[in-house]
């Protein structure tokens, strides 16, 4: 964003959901919160008044610091990572801007339920390839970009949750995990208020597609579903490699249907 110094909420919303996404900094008063159902995607509170000593990971790019309306909590804490030379701004009209016109909210209460700190931590099956990379490339993106994944054994997964306080997914007989035909990403959709979101539903149903041998649901299942197979062998047993080349094909699967989903390619193209 080159050090502007405020972002419009829907310049915001088109870069939430992006490897390069900005960090997004919650400095609401407690009041605000409490009294507030939804929370920006990817956000994490902080008390502006320590701005000044706020540390960030050293790949961290553009911040956007958001409070109710845009005024003084927002643009103080801005100004003093602009001082110390960080890439900050403010959300033009905070919340209230960002409500207005009706962008996705993360749904606080499930939040503050099943992730409460961050950086959060998840396990779940070992040799992930569909679901168990959509699911942990939705956690990344909007409910917690610090969330670390254990990936075990199937048999350990419960053991390891209670010995780690880990949040288990997508293994049987745990709230996130598959409903009748769903998967455990429109499981995590419905129950942190994204499934009306439509380029995440329909990236669901081909997810959904893919993982359930359902490609009927979506023409790109075929392919999401070889793709992911190939990763899987490219991979092995490195697990965490696995989410990082899967998380790209996942950027592209969602930047494609937000922005590309109608463009048409023909051979030989047509002169201008």
């Amino acid at each position: 964003m080159s050090m502007t110094f405020s972002i419009g909420p829907a310049k915001l919303w088109r870069k939430i959901g992006t490897a390069p996404a900005p960090v997004i900094v919650d400095v609401r008063r407690p009041e605000d919160i409490e009294a507030s159902n939804g929370l920006l995607p990817g956000s994490a509170a902080r008390d502006p008044r320590d701005a000044e000593t706020w540390t960030f990971e050293r790949s961290t790019g553009p911040i956007v610091i958001v409070c109710e309306q845009g005024h003084e909590r927002s643009q103080m804490a801005a100004a003093h990572l602009r001082a110390r030379g960080l890439d900050a701004c403010v959300l033009e009209g905070g919340y209230e801007a960002w409500r207005a016109a009706t962008l996705p909210m993360i749904d606080r209460a499930t939040a503050l339920r099943i992730a409460p700190t961050s950086p959060s931590l998840w396990v779940t099956r070992r040799r992930p390839k569909i679901d168990r990379v959509a699911c942990p490339w939705l956690i990344k993106r909007f409910i917690d970009p610090q969330a670390r994944f254990l990936f075990v054994d199937p048999p350990n997964v419960p053991a390891v949750a209670r010995e780690s306080g880990a949040i288990p997914f997508d293994i049987e007989g745990v709230e996130l995990s598959h409903e009748g035909e769903r998967c455990s990403f429109d499981t995590m959709l419905k129950l942190f208020g994204l499934k009306n979101e439509p380029s995440l539903a329909r990236l669901a149903l081909i997810v959904r597609g893919a993982d359930t041998a359902r490609p009927d649901l979506a023409a790109e299942a075929v392919g999401l579903h070889a793709v992911s197979l190939g990763l899987s062998a490219l991979s092995g047993d490195d697990d965490h490699g696995l989410l990082r080349h899967g998380f790209v094909v996942y950027d592209a699967l969602f930047a494609w249907l937000r922005y590309a989903a109608d463009e048409r390619h023909n051979w030989p193209a047509k002169a201008a």
